[in-house]
């Protein structure tokens, strides 16, 4: 039976142009029916490019490109409106270096019908972490625990990107009142959801380590992620 939902997978990408090269057509071929949109921060390694030259060979690539690096928060931000402007029925969002395996993105689209924010996870039975060293767990161990601490989160995986959403219920949420640029907006996605009534469902995957290029999470991004997210409450 053909799938008649309209699916937007996004990827927010700053010098990510060897995984995008690989990764765009494995999503493609996996989930034939999905628009897949890049939004760039003007890549000095040339993502931006190379998503275009996938795009003029193929109408379901399309691309963002941003005037420089204005932060993952604000980069999510746009994929969302333009899945609501496009009128998408859902989106999946997901890291664009392999560290979410598009294996799993069927399995978020097949769990769709079940809630309306499917977290790819990997801290429910079935999920785990493969190659990724003891200070990155302890880091995002310590941003979950936190998040479900000051946010009143339920969910296990707060701090991961790997999720599909039901965007129907992201046209509910004034998104343009986000307050994280950086990391923290994965957290503060699941508070503004929560608090307008998303329900929630969390799928195991297995989170791997990046297949090109370095890790661009920090220490003091997680620190400064765990102060936007007190800021977020105290406001709230």
């Amino acid at each position: 039976m053909t799938d008649s939902r309209k699916i937007l997978i996004t990827l927010c990408t700053y010098n990510e142009r060897e995984n995008v090269e690989v990764l765009i057509p494995e999503l493609l071929r996996l989930v034939p029916q999905a628009d897949v949109l890049v939004i760039d921060d003007n890549s000095p390694d040339g993502t931006g490019q190379s998503v275009d030259a996938l795009a003029r060979n193929d109408a379901r690539v399309r691309a963002i490109h941003r005037p420089g690096k204005l932060g993952l928060g604000t980069a999510t931000m746009a994929g969302f409106q333009y899945g609501i402007d496009q009128g998408y029925d859902f989106l999946i969002n997901m890291d664009a270096d392999f560290s979410h395996p598009p294996r799993f993105v069927p399995a978020l689209l097949a769990a769709a019908d079940q809630a309306e924010v499917v977290i790819g996870s990997r801290y429910v039975p079935g999920g785990q972490v493969v190659g990724s060293g003891a200070t990155r767990q302890l880091m995002s161990w310590s941003l979950n625990c936190y998040a479900r601490m000051v946010l009143g989160l339920s969910t296990g995986d707060n701090s991961g990107s790997f999720r599909c959403y039901d965007v129907s219920r992201l046209k509910q949420v004034d998104w343009s009142q986000a307050r994280a640029t950086g990391y923290a907006i994965e957290e503060e996605i699941l508070y503004r959801l929560k608090r307008a009534g998303a329900s929630f469902v969390e799928v195991p995957i297995t989170y791997e380590e990046r297949r090109y290029g370095h890790t661009k999470l920090q220490w003091k991004e997680a620190f400064s992620a765990g102060w936007v997210l007190l800021r977020l409450r105290l406001q709230a």
